[in-house]
């Protein structure tokens, strides 16, 4: 279903950009949403398992379409309404290592496009909500609140002073699925197909 050539560059790209990360942001930069669908993508390919990439689907579309409209904002116009690319435009940061992160323009499209492939495993929803949850509570714990991975600090890349961290940290775990998932979620079960294993399970059934 999925070209073996594709599996091999994706792989690849992935191989390359991993140890660049590490070097220049450090490991709990993978913490991010986007960067955990990156990096399970690549079982998810050579496995071609619809459950997978269904759930990398479901937690990145919608974020990442803030991602590209932010990027685009700041391309043309010079603001930046979300402030999710910022990082795009810091000089700080060597323009190769820049040009690695364009991977948020392209990695949806594909997923969106494995997904049709596929088919779309309709448990994405409970099991990424599932995955989220615990993500977001890894990220509090382990991250240094000025970085504000997954934003579970404060709203719009900066940590939050108004109310009690811990319940910042409730209130985003509460959110995460209504804002992200779900949307997604009631898009793909009307837009992709179920995949050929449940497909053949509803025939049996009959």
């Amino acid at each position: 279903m999925i070209p073996r050539w594709l599996k091999w560059t994706y792989t690849a790209f992935v191989a390359a950009l991993v140890p660049v990360y590490v070097r220049q942001y450090g490991w709990r930069n993978f913490l991010w949403f986007s960067d955990v669908a990156l990096l399970v993508t690549v079982p998810a390919l050579w496995l071609e398992q619809p459950r997978l990439v269904s759930m990398q689907a479901v937690a990145v579309t919608i974020p990442e379409a803030g991602w590209t409209a932010d990027f685009a904002a700041q391309s043309l116009f010079g603001r930046s309404p979300i402030g999710l690319a910022d990082y795009m435009f810091d000089p700080k940061i060597p323009r190769a290592i820049r040009a690695l992160s364009l991977f948020h323009l392209w990695l949806p499209p594909l997923l969106l496009w494995t997904t049709a492939r596929l088919g779309y495993d309709r448990r994405a929803l409970r099991d990424q909500t599932r995955v989220t949850w615990l993500l977001l509570l890894a990220t509090y714990l382990v991250t240094d609140p000025r970085e504000n991975v997954n934003w579970v600090f404060g709203p719009a890349g900066s940590p939050q002073h108004a109310i009690d961290r811990r319940i910042h940290l409730v209130l985003v775990m509460a959110l995460y699925p209504v804002a992200f998932h779900v949307p997604a979620h009631l898009l793909f079960d009307r837009l992709f197909p179920l995949p050929k294993s449940d497909v053949i399970t509803l025939e049996c059934a009959r």
